[in-house]
């Protein structure tokens, strides 16, 4: 009996046990269910979505960068085909064996190898890695015809930025580099891989229009991240087309004639609406090398130049602008009553003080009113003229003429000049003016400091009475947009100087010029109705010394380079019926009527015979050869 009722005991207890772990199960598969249910019915859209995202990969596709054109529609600024060998490790086998067998076909140095192979080992196995760019068209079609024996290589085509004036158009368009850290502005077209943005000049000013949108791609791709195929590809809206006012010819030519130079910038201003038609500075460099990138001998070579490669002289060069200065100085007279016709004896020298200030003629000019004070260039009527109107006049003059402030031309580091008063001496040195400063300054030497674009933007004043403001772009458009015409023409406001007074003043450049006892009538142009009207400058950048001058003045030819003077000149032409206007600065190229004028001649000469204003446009030609002088 007790045997029985511990049997009974230990079934209920199994009953009880069994009913609770049955219970457990049940509640566990309802629950199993019930996930199930949440995951494949109600939040099926959402992991459907995951799945998607997981299997596809959507990538961006960087956008043609916008043409840069010529006022005539000359491409300046253009994109090629970029060929480029790619290999993949886990098709490779053993890369170094590739590499050798490439290198048998193109040149690859120390440096590829080294990049590839560390590349190919820090990347998956199927990722391609760039072993290098900008193949030719024969180094493609070796590796192309040599494919079976190149296991895990294959030819690539992207884009890439082509400048083919190269070096005469550098200073104005710059060019496009790799994307800096410091560049990253969370846009996600600056970190594609190759992706390049403007870096200077034109480039880096109009960077944003030139982008362009970018496009993108549908990947497949497996579990471990492998393409499969491409599922849809929507290419990129290219960048915007830049037209500029050069006309691309007249500035090849002008580059080209300013070869003959260690160091010097010309500008060509079309003198009604302000369009800068040619604008250049030598050295230069090539653009092309920044977009294949270059080695640090390179970059280095360029920096430490002493001529400056890198440097716009014509809106970055500083100068003193010598006697192209004088007409300013003519015009400070004039507004404070002094006659035209005021007159002044030139022996050679003037004495203020215990100081002798010198003309360049060591025996002078004689007797010489305004006009022929400019024709010849007396250093000492002007000497005489400053001392009466003071320094603060003559600086009100310089500014309504676009000088000591920048021009606000579409190009980045534009310097302002200087353009000392008596407030700015003791403001910026801490010490009052002195007379014989001022004596200085009337001759464009001592503070007085000026850009050549500055110098054209003086001349284009002078010509016209008008408040003339350079520009270099004539409008933004879109790739597919139809072009509008010539943008209208700037109503430039009067510069508030009488026009007998810049009567005056032309006068005497024409004489400069035109007259056999000009000092810039050997490089006066003869063709009738195409003449010039200009004024030679003459810059020191050494002091003579009184022992000097007893002994005869060193002629430059005979001074180490770097200090001979530097030559200037401005003019504008036709003289009669002024259009262009034209400024030229060579660096220690000693006389300005010797050096500076010739070219000057030769560009103005050049920019009538093409005439962009009429719009009778040239083709452009690259020259191999300097320009023929004269």
């Amino acid at each position: 009996m007790l045997q029985k009722n511990e049997d009974n005991e230990r079934h209920r207890a199994f009953s009880r046990r069994a009913l609770l772990l049955g219970g457990a199960q049940a509640l566990l598969l309802t629950g199993l269910a019930g996930r199930m249910y949440y995951l494949q019915v109600v939040e099926a859209d959402r992991y459907k979505t995951l799945a998607e995202d997981n299997r596809i990969n959507l990538r961006l596709l960087p956008p043609p960068r916008g043409r840069i054109l010529d006022r005539f529609g000359y491409a300046l600024a253009s994109n090629r085909q970029n060929f480029r060998v790619v290999l993949v490790r886990e098709q490779a086998g053993d890369v170094k064996q590739v590499l050798d067998a490439l290198s048998q076909l193109m040149k690859l140095d120390e440096h590829d190898y080294k990049r590839v192979l560390r590349e190919a080992s820090r990347k998956r196995g199927f990722v391609p890695v760039t072993v290098r760019e900008n193949l030719s068209w024969d180094e493609v079609s070796r590796v192309e015809v040599n494919g079976p024996e190149l296991p895990g290589v294959s030819i690539e085509m992207g884009q890439i930025r082509d400048y083919p004036f190269a070096a005469s158009m550098s200073h104005v368009l710059g060019y496009v580099a790799a994307v800096a850290e410091r560049d990253l502005t969370g846009d996600p077209l600056l970190e594609l891989p190759g992706f390049r943005i403007g870096k200077n000049g034109i480039e880096q000013k109009y960077d944003l229009p030139l982008r362009g949108a970018a496009g993108n791609s549908q990947i497949e791709v497996n579990a471990y991240g492998r393409v499969i195929r491409e599922l849809k590809r929507e290419e990129g809206k290219p960048g915007d087309e830049l037209v500029l006012t050069l006309d691309g010819g007249l500035q090849t030519f002008t580059h080209q004639r300013l070869l003959g130079e260690k160091s010097a910038s010309a500008i060509v201003m079309d003198i009604e609406n302000g369009d800068v038609l040619s604008l250049a500075s030598t050295p230069s460099y090539d653009p092309n090398a920044f977009n294949i990138g270059l080695t640090v001998k390179q970059w280095n070579d360029l920096i430490n130049d002493p001529l400056k490669p890198l440097n716009n002289k014509a809106t970055t060069g500083l100068y003193a602008p010598g006697s192209t200065f004088k007409m300013i100085v003519a015009l400070a007279a004039l507004k404070a009553g002094i006659s035209t016709d005021y007159r002044v004896f030139c022996p050679g020298h003037m004495t203020l003080g215990r100081a002798r200030f010198h003309c360049w003629k060591r025996h002078g000019h004689g007797w010489v009113d305004m006009v022929r004070a400019i024709q010849h260039s007396c250093d000492v009527y002007f000497y005489d003229i400053s001392r009466k109107i003071g320094v603060d006049n003559i600086a009100a003059m310089a500014r309504k003429f676009g000088l000591g402030e920048p021009s606000g031309i579409d190009l980045k580091g534009e310097r302002g000049g200087v353009i000392p008063t008596r407030d700015w001496k003791l403001a910026n040195i801490g010490e009052p003016w002195q007379g014989g400063e001022t004596l200085i300054a009337s001759i464009g030497q001592g503070f007085v400091l000026t850009t050549p674009l500055q110098l054209v933007v003086m001349t284009a004043r002078l010509a016209t009475g008008k408040a003339v403001v350079p520009r270099l772009t004539r409008g933004v458009r879109a790739d597919d947009d139809v072009p509008q015409g010539d943008p209208p023409t700037p109503d430039f406001p009067d510069i508030d100087v009488p026009k007998a007074h810049l009567d005056i003043v032309r006068e005497a450049m024409d004489a400069v010029s035109n007259h056999p006892r000009g000092t810039a009538y050997r490089a006066r142009i003869e063709d009738e109705g195409w003449e010039l009207a200009g004024k030679t400058g003459t810059s020191q950048v050494r002091r003579i010394t009184m022992a000097e001058r007893a002994a005869g003045v060193t002629k430059n030819e005979q001074l180490p380079w770097r200090r001979r003077d530097h030559a200037l000149f401005v003019a504008y032409a036709p003289v009669h019926k002024p259009r262009y206007a034209c400024a030229v600065v060579v660096e220690h190229g000693g006389g300005g009527s010797k050096v500076a004028a010739p070219i000057a001649r030769d560009i103005l000469l050049e920019t009538q015979r093409r005439d962009p204003a009429g719009r009778r446009s040239l083709p452009i030609v690259a020259l191999d050869q300097p320009v023929k002088q004269g």
